[in-house]
């Protein structure tokens, strides 16, 4: 009998063991007795195969090669549990489909499955079940449902101290998405109770005010916190962001100011302000007006607040003004003009019919909605599986949850919006209900992929791609918005509806899209511009023929009009005007304006009287009536000429009522 043999007879049912990973092996037409002799070694050093697990880990670290199979089917029959430590070291070759000949085969199977069903990858799948869970089940001795969320920060713990002593971070940044990614099957499988938390959100404030003295720090961490009771968490960040800088400022002075009540207008608030100003990015840009005011307006409500509750640190006045805030400059809503955005919805329509992936196509979906809908990025992300309400008689509605302004508002949607809806529903993927970020409630998102909500960045980064393989520039989710709004000004809707479909709560948010075609303005220049047209062309081209010296024709504004000057003698009735007889006078307005609605009211007017004395006005009325009609027949305007004919009629009867009264 060979020593190891020997060394390993004591224990209980060795050979039975070995026997077992003989045939084990077999399987995979392996067993040579270099395996069989390892088997003894290990077990002749090791008869309780468990004892393993106690050893330092350079110790496990330098099993002979020949044994780590052995170690293997040990771990995978549950008789050998190593640390997290190993088993992050450590890369086990064909342990995914080991796994399926042993007994943790089930819980694998089980996780494959509803990793498959969220729409992972093969890979993917493959990678995050032997990396992660058959770790996990291996080192808990545990089945898969009694996995907890210590075990798995125990895991990454473990990968990312290995990580950090090779200084490989990419190999971290591997692990972390494939521990993510098992963490968000385990909680849509029930076994965990949260999803993974975005590795991007940090909690806490403690960051922003690296670099802020003491006690400036603590009072700006308080009132974060006081903040924090009645303002959400991104303002509250905001805010945080603000008031680093200022305290920053502070810090560097020469002495620091770390009590605001030695605050002092001169010496510090002045010279802060002209920082700010002057301050540049790395790339040499200046900062932008919006951000400075942003600082400017955080600082000074951060001081009045500290004041009105009494804080012993608050100035003793206040030191910044109305005048110190920059204004802002109020550009037009950047739309995409018509053909522009024809061309990006054609794109959009073509990559959800025939993306690269099933994820690229959501995102078309999604933008495709924002754009016939006119939501903001984060509203869209915020919409629910039942987001769409069927009333009868009055179609299909969109409700769109709180967002930005804390407001719920209902969207009209037609036939293709709706179909867009069908397919974001036929393709996310199914799963356990989310935690909204704002309430904390689980909730059935709309946009779902892998278990997760879509990333914002994402859906931008499609929109960007989409855009410049259209050929045209950098176009903004937001910009979307912009274009809706602009078509439904456009199309005459009302300030009090796209302050509903757009969620505004002020109308001077909206005002600020009715100023970019205001159809007023745009009347009022046609019927000027036509007045001016008329005057100008009918200027004479030639001096009076005593002269003999010719005149400059009219250039600038078009064409000349074959028209009279009116006020050189010319006749009224032959401008290309909208044009009615007056009792004193006549009217003239730009074919743009259209007929008055008040023109010849008075001749139509069941109430209106005449007398022989008027014939005569009637009478020359009733001719300009007749010629008026025949100008609009010959310019193509039926509606202007049955309006003169119908008063030509009126006049008729009038004529002949009153020629034959005595």
């Amino acid at each position: 009998m060979p020593r190891a043999e020997r060394c390993a007879a004591a224990v209980d049912g060795a050979a039975e063991l070995v026997g077992d990973y003989m045939d084990w092996l077999a399987v995979d037409g392996r067993g040579s007795r270099c395996y069989r002799d390892a088997a003894w070694a290990f077990l002749g050093r090791w008869p309780d195969p468990a004892g393993f697990a106690a050893e330092p880990l350079p110790t496990q670290l330098g099993l002979a090669h020949a044994q780590r199979p052995f170690l293997t089917y040990l771990m995978l029959h549950r008789r050998c549990r190593p640390s997290h430590d190993y088993l992050a070291h450590r890369k086990i070759p064909g342990l995914f489909a080991a796994a399926a000949r042993s007994p943790l085969a089930p819980d694998v199977a089980q996780f494959t499955a509803a990793a498959t069903e969220l729409d992972y990858g093969g890979h993917v799948v493959k990678r995050a079940a032997e990396r992660v869970v058959v770790r996990l089940l291996i080192q808990t001795g545990r089945p898969l449902s009694a996995l907890t969320t210590t075990d798995v920060e125990n895991l990454a713990a473990a990968f990312r101290g290995r990580a950090h002593q090779r200084g490989n971070a990419s190999s971290w940044a591997n692990d972390r998405g494939l521990i993510a990614a098992a963490h968000r099957v385990l909680f849509h499988l029930g076994v965990l109770p949260e999803p993974p938390a975005d590795p991007r959100r940090r909690p806490g404030l403690d960051g922003h005010y690296s670099g802020v003295a003491e006690p400036l720090r603590e009072l700006l961490l308080a009132y974060c916190a006081q903040a924090a009771a009645t303002r959400a968490p991104a303002t509250v960040k905001t805010i945080a962001s603000h008031l680093a800088g200022f305290g920053r400022f502070l810090s560097a002075c020469d002495p620091p100011v770390t009590d605001l009540a030695a605050l002092d207008r001169t010496a510090h608030i002045e010279p802060w302000l002209a920082a700010l100003a002057a301050a540049r990015h790395p790339d040499g840009r200046s900062h932008s007006i919006g951000h400075r005011r942003g600082q400017i307006l955080a600082v000074r409500q951060f001081l009045t607040d500290i004041t009105e509750w009494g804080w012993p640190s608050a100035p003793a006045r206040p030191l910044i003004f109305a005048r110190d805030v920059p204004e802002v400059p109020r550009p037009l809503p950047r739309y995409l003009p018509p053909d522009a955005d024809r061309r990006l919805h054609d794109a959009l329509e073509q990559l959800s019919a025939s993306g690269p992936s099933p994820l690229a196509r959501l995102h078309a979906d999604a933008l495709l909605l924002a754009r016939a809908t006119g939501l903001r990025p984060g509203e869209l992300r915020d919409l629910e599986l039942d987001c769409v309400h069927e009333i009868d008689g009055h179609g299909a509605w969109l409700k769109v949850p709180l967002g930005k302004l804390g407001t719920e508002r209902m969207v009209p949607l037609d036939a293709e919006t709706v179909a867009v809806l069908d397919r974001i529903v036929a393709r996310r993927t199914p799963g356990r209900a989310l935690p909204h970020p704002h309430s904390g409630r689980p909730t059935e998102f709309l946009l779902i992929h892998q278990g997760r909500r879509l990333s914002a960045q994402a859906v931008r980064d499609e929109l960007a791609r989409t855009a410049q393989a259209t050929g045209l520039d950098k176009v903004t989710p937001h910009a979307l918005r912009h274009t809706y709004a602009t078509a439904l000004v456009n199309a005459g809707v009302s300030l009090q509806a796209l302050m509903q479909l757009l969620g505004h709560v002020s109308a001077t948010m909206s005002l600020r899209y009715g100023r970019l075609f205001d159809t007023t303005v745009r009347s009022e220049y046609e019927r000027a511009l036509t007045q001016a047209k008329a005057a100008l062309a009918t200027e004479p081209t030639h001096a009076p023929a005593t002269t003999g010296t010719p005149l400059p024709a009219a250039t600038g504004l078009g064409a000349p009009l074959p028209l009279v000057d009116i006020t050189r003698g010319g006749d009224w009735r032959d401008t290309p005007t909208i044009k009615s007889r007056l009792a004193g006078g006549f009217c003239l307005r730009a074919p743009a304006q259209g007929s008055c609605p008040y023109a010849n009211i008075c001749e139509h007017c069941p109430n209106f009287r005449t007398d022989p004395g008027f014939l005569a006005v009637l009478g020359a009325q009733h001719a300009d009536a007749a010629a008026l009609a025949a100008d609009a027949e010959a310019r193509g305007w039926a509606d202007e000429a049955h309006r003169h004919r119908r008063l030509a009629d009126r006049l008729d009867e009038l004529i002949t009522h009153t020629s034959q009264t005595p």
